[in-house]
């Protein structure tokens, strides 16, 4: 199976995300739901949460599907 990667950025940082890791435990979406959205197209929309908040919230990803690039 091919690695799919998705690259998210809000122009200070850019998160890299792999659904193939993806464990759904919903970390992301607890941690930052103004910027994981997984009922809307695309999921991820960095610009509406602080980069602080997308750090914190892609750190505490278990499986390593949201990752800092």
């Amino acid at each position: 199976m091919e690695n799919k990667k998705y690259y998210f950025s809000n122009g200070e940082i850019t998160v890299v995300w792999e659904p193939q890791k993806c464990e759904h435990s919903g970390n992301c979406v607890n941690n930052c739901p103004d910027a994981f959205k997984p009922g809307e197209k695309p999921w991820i929309k960095l610009e509406n949460a602080t980069t602080e908040k997308i750090i914190e919230a892609v750190k505490k990803c278990p499986s390593g599907a949201l990752e800092l690039y």
